[in-house]
């Protein structure tokens, strides 16, 4: 997407976007942070209610594809831009982070901190590359939803 195809979208003067927004990556962050913060607001007003961790992971996760998909153009946007991205993006750690919390939901895991995470991210990566493969056509809603419930079953089992 083209910074200029943005500003028209947001009915700001390209300048104003720049003024904001320096580079794409920039704005790419910054939407993704927004992004993350409605999902977060999400979870705070109806938090997941599996029974089990990896009901949870998968709960959020695809809560997060029904609102990047209402917009298939800027997901696909995002998840490119992200995967290309040469500066550092905070938004693996964050849903690495996210699906911590709600898959452990307060409880104490055996796992140390770093695994817990490394776990975590791992699914957050399959999340991804399953919202690729959508988005280009190769995968239905309902594969990859069924897909990310076995890996969060067989990542999150230790939880």
């Amino acid at each position: 997407m083209q910074m200029r195809t943005v500003a028209e979208r947001a009915g700001v003067a390209l300048g104003t976007l720049y003024r904001y927004f320096p580079s794409k990556m920039d704005l790419v962050v910054a939407v993704v942070g927004e992004e993350i913060d409605l999902l977060e607001s999400s979870i705070e007003r109806r938090p997941p209610h599996a029974a089990h961790p990896a009901g949870r992971a998968v709960d959020v996760l695809m809560r997060a594809t029904r609102g990047l998909m209402r917009e298939p153009e800027l997901a696909d946007a995002l998840i490119r831009s992200l995967i290309m991205a040469e500066v550092e993006a905070p938004f693996g750690d964050r849903m690495a982070s996210l699906l911590l919390r709600v898959a452990t939901d307060g409880r104490t895991v055996s796992l140390p901190p770093e695994d817990q995470l490394a776990l975590t991210g791992s699914l957050a990566g399959v999340w991804v590359q399953e919202l690729l493969e959508m988005l280009r056509g190769r995968r239905t809603y309902e594969q990859i939803q069924h897909r990310i419930e076995i890996a969060a079953e067989r990542l999150l089992a230790g939880f």
